[in-house]
């Protein structure tokens, strides 16, 4: 009975400092020029070593003072200032103001290389089933030259095939980072025409909501990369561009049906908005310009970011575009997780705006990168929407967002 109690208490002990270490953020920033008060609710006191010969013992609880300049440090935080709980890197950022925008946007993306969406079979002029680049080539590769040139475009690949007369063909392919070499040898198909069995992929296009625009035009959007359809694979960004769009029709989300914002873009040089130069799992990012069609983001207000200590639960506003006119809508923050190991759910959140709701059924397809205020400072983006209640969904942290 003795040894069950003493386990039970060591377990009761364990849980909680687990507990208390899944508590507390990995990283905690602070805005330069200001100070920070942390109270992380446990017996804890936190040294910071600054440099190799000064050490800074900070109790519970823990008041962060910023300098002007942007630095970092790390915190040893100690469970009843003995016990080793957690090293927490502290931060100093720059104090960042940006214009939350809301509008929604044309999105056209090439891929770098072509991308590999599946391999397949094929009869062949033999009458006999093909496939050439079975056990070859895998789902999720980039093809990036053949025979040493360089691949721009999926009509290449197949015209390089076509033409191949039954050759091999050496393909330089990009496969988890690393580039490696393979011999393919093209197969007639009962029309004489020469293919590999194989699927690809060399653009993707859209319509998302940008997030932000900072004072020097540079824009982020969406709050999560743009992945593959087919395999789940974040899209290797080649080049892209913003159009501008406009929404013509609403689908509403119900219960195991998300809905969707349709829109209208024209691919015409004229309406280019903006360059994107980072597809990253956090967003889309770029250059843009005043021609975001029907907004003049030069007369907008910028507000002051949030960071995640900053948050609360409760009420906050979601800025977002329906009837192409960009509006603040009503929302709670239900819940933050800052230790999420996606950083595209942190925040759990609910529309509680009864015309969003009457409008679109709450959160739907289109609106990811739709900014959340609260407090009137930046908090983050909009980034899923729960299939099983479209009034619910997730964000990520504007923090996050300029880490990229």
């Amino acid at each position: 009975m003795y040894v069950f109690l003493g386990f039970a208490i060591g377990m009761f002990c364990w849980c909680t400092y687990i507990y208390y270490q899944h508590s507390i953020p990995n990283t905690i920033r602070i805005k330069a020029g200001t100070s920070e008060e942390l109270d992380f609710k446990i017996p804890a006191s936190g040294i910071i070593c600054t440099d190799s010969e000064k050490v800074i013992t900070l109790n519970h609880p823990v008041t962060l003072v910023a300098g002007n300049n942007v630095d970092k440090y790390e915190m040893q935080l100690k469970l009843f200032g003995i016990v080793p709980l957690k090293n927490i890197d502290i931060e100093v950022i720059e104090n960042t103001s940006l214009i939350p925008i809301g509008k929604p946007i044309g999105i056209y993306l090439k891929t770098q290389g072509v991308l590999v969406i599946d391999t397949g079979s094929f009869i062949s002029n033999a009458g006999i089933e093909s496939a050439p680049s079975r056990y070859k080539l895998q789902k999720g590769d980039y093809l990036v030259a053949l025979d040493g040139i360089a691949v721009t475009s999926k009509k290449q690949v197949m015209d390089y095939v076509q033409n191949s007369d039954g050759k091999d063909i050496i393909f330089k392919v990009s496969r988890n980072g690393k580039l490696i070499q393979i011999k393919i040898t093209p197969v007639a198909d009962e029309k004489n025409t020469y293919k590999i069995g194989v699927w690809l992929r060399d653009s993707a296009q859209g319509i998302g909501t940008m997030t932000y625009i900072d004072s020097n035009n540079n824009f982020g959007a969406l709050g999560h990369g743009i992945n593959d359809i087919d395999t789940g694979e974040l899209l290797q960004l080649g080049s892209g561009l913003l159009y501008n769009t406009k929404i013509v029709s609403i689908r509403k989300g119900q219960r195991g049906n998300p809905g969707e914002l349709t829109g209208i873009i024209q691919y015409e040089p004229s309406q280019v908005s903006g360059v994107i130069i980072d597809n990253n799992n956090k967003g889309i990012y770029g250059i843009t310009d005043e021609n975001i069609s029907g907004y003049n983001f030069k007369e907008c207000s910028s507000i002051p970011i949030a960071l995640k200590q900053e948050v609360t639960l409760g009420p906050a506003k979601m800025l977002c575009c329906i009837d192409n006119v960009s509006k603040y809508y009503d929302i709670d923050i239900t819940d933050i997780n800052t230790n999420s190991q996606n950083a595209n759910r942190q925040i759990s959140i609910k529309v509680t705006d009864e015309e969003l709701i009457e409008l679109t059924g709450g959160i739907v397809q289109g609106m990811s990168g739709a900014p959340i205020i609260q407090n009137e400072k930046f908090v983050g983006a909009v980034t899923h929407v729960l299939v099983q209640d479209s009034t619910r969904g997730y964000g990520i942290f504007i923090e996050d967002m300029l880490e990229k």
